[in-house]
């Protein structure tokens, strides 16, 4: 309970780098798009994710205030995310093909970046599949 308290109250957030399709990454950014869907999630609590938009824009390009992260059986997490989705079912149901738990991160206040940056050049990290931890920065990262 200590350490849990400490988190709650440390001024230094959690944050994860996210690989994102840049259309969904520009959904993003203009507030069409209110949950980032995942087949696997976070480890441990994450409160800012940084939007990493892959190929061809292969830039960090905003961020964004992680409000929660739900997980459930599919068909629950489509009824509770699909008018907020920023992808149709089609989509969703292909996307999660052979699962049955699938995961949603509730996306908070956005801010985009003015001049996206490369991950390799400013951190001296490749970009992930997926997800990756940012342990040591701290603020604001553009």
């Amino acid at each position: 309970m200590n350490n849990l308290r400490q988190y709650l109250n440390s001024p230094k957030p959690t944050r994860a780098l996210l690989s994102v399709k840049p259309n969904f990454a520009e959904a993003i950014i203009r507030g069409e798009k209110k949950y980032e869907f995942r087949r696997s999630i976070f480890a441990r609590p994450v409160d800012v994710v940084l939007v990493y938009a892959t190929v061809p824009i292969k830039r960090i390009v905003a961020e964004f205030d992680v409000c929660s992260v739900i997980s459930e059986t599919l068909p629950t997490l489509w009824k509770r995310t699909q008018k907020f989705a920023g992808i149709d079912s089609e989509y969703f149901w292909e996307y999660f093909a052979g699962k049955d738990l699938g995961h949603a991160i509730k996306i908070g206040k956005v801010r985009p970046y003015q001049t996206p940056f490369c991950p390799i050049k400013k951190f001296g990290i490749r970009p992930p599949q997926s997800f990756v931890y940012l342990e040591t920065l701290a603020g604001r990262s553009s």
